[in-house]
């Protein structure tokens, strides 16, 4: 188990993962040799749920097994493991290394889980370390059949239970601090509160088509942007645009500076006919705070219909708030996509010129972008 590799992220990153960006800073290392040294890494934690036919929650709790090196015979969540590495790392990755970890230690296949979200994303310290703890809500059937791993846990005692006997355990019995204490917020929630089973309760969920809201960072705006900019002007009479990590110019995969990603998407609108009633543009910097981060973009962007994204944390954020989530849009997603356009452009392939607009090509040389995406690549390649 040592020899796993795991996602690990250096301390100055963490807040990136806040932001959805999880692939640009995360790096591989020997699960044994993280723990050695103080590495900080990623965890999943999950906290599973059913229903009986007559609306009774159980939660399903796991009790580490008396053989286990850190916290034996402590209760904790329904199961928790280490992201395994692996390049272009994703919120969808991590997703599946939480129905992994359940499958490992309580025999419950992905096929049994009737829903799975993200719920939180949560900073642990463990002797000098810090575990970035990615938190999933599941939903299994009520008859599904549990074998746990008596290798991991503690078989007799590794069970699902009533929301009287789980709130006994938590009162009474050992538990380990970050799990318990997601577990006293959940206990307090109703299951529709949950997992947003029942949509008529939601009070966002409109059918309205008036005004869309596209996020993206557009460093820089390429065809695959325009592409899904005119299939929501098609049904959306205002599209309001909120530009990403506004504040974080001058790096790496930000180049390009918020006034200059604005001029991007204006002079391609303009170019294209759009009139600039049917636009608006807001400037969206990062917080650094998952659980905040949605009532942070409506504080700025006000009302709207539909968000449309293709960022899967930025689409789960907004499910979980209850919010319509516009369809995926985009074409060739390998190749039109911001950080392949970077990466041409730093390694002077000409190819580049493809993939952007011509207004927006003659922008980036006016800006002398190019250099600049050169520069960038080499500092950070020689760090």
């Amino acid at each position: 188990m040592d020899e796993e590799v795991i996602a690990c992220i250096s301390d100055e990153n963490i807040k990136f993962l806040h932001s959805g960006q999880i692939e640009k800073y995360v790096f591989p290392m020997h699960r044994g040799e993280a723990h050695k040294k103080g590495v900080n890494h990623l965890i999943i934690r999950l906290f599973v749920f059913t229903v009986t036919p007559n609306n009774q929650i159980y939660y399903l709790v796991q009790k580490r097994g008396k053989m286990k090196k850190t916290y034996p015979d402590y209760y904790t969540d329904s199961a928790s493991g280490h992201v395994l590495y692996k390049r272009n790392l994703n919120l969808p990755d991590i997703q599946k290394e939480a129905k992994r970890e359940l499958t490992e230690e309580f025999g419950i296949l992905p096929k049994q889980l009737e829903k799975i979200i993200f719920y939180d994303l949560v900073s642990e310290e463990d002797k000098g370390t810090t575990e970035i703890a990615y938190v999933f809500l599941g939903l299994v059937k009520h008859d599904v059949e549990l074998n746990p791993n008596p290798n991991e846990l503690a078989v007799g005692y590794s069970r699902f239970y009533t929301k009287s006997e789980l709130t006994t355990i938590l009162k009474n019995e050992k538990s380990i601090d970050y799990p318990k204490n997601i577990w006293n917020k959940l206990i307090l929630m109703s299951l529709d509160e949950i997992l947003g089973i029942i949509p008529s309760k939601n009070r966002k969920i409109s059918s309205k088509k008036d005004i869309a809201l596209f996020l993206g960072r557009f460093q820089p705006l390429h065809h695959g942007h325009i592409y899904m900019l005119n299939k929501i002007l098609k049904t959306y009479n205002i599209i309001k645009i909120g530009v990403g990590s506004s504040q974080i110019p001058k790096s790496k995969i930000n180049p390009f500076t918020y006034e200059e990603r604005v001029n991007f998407i204006t002079s391609a609108l303009n170019k294209r006919g759009i009139p600039s009633q049917r636009f608006k543009i807001y400037p969206i910097p990062d917080i650094f705070n998952a659980s905040k981060w949605v009532n942070h973009v409506i504080s700025i962007v006000g009302s709207f219909d539909t968000i449309f994204a293709n960022s899967d944390w930025v689409r789960q954020l907004f499910q979980n708030e209850g919010y319509i989530v516009g369809e995926k849009i985009g074409i060739f997603k390998k190749k039109y996509n911001a950080s392949n356009v970077r990466k041409l452009i730093s390694k002077d392939n000409k190819n580049w010129t493809i993939l952007v607009p011509k207004e927006i090509v003659n922008l980036i040389r006016d800006y002398d972008g190019i250099e600049r995406i050169r520069i960038l690549f080499n500092k950070v390649e020689a760090a």
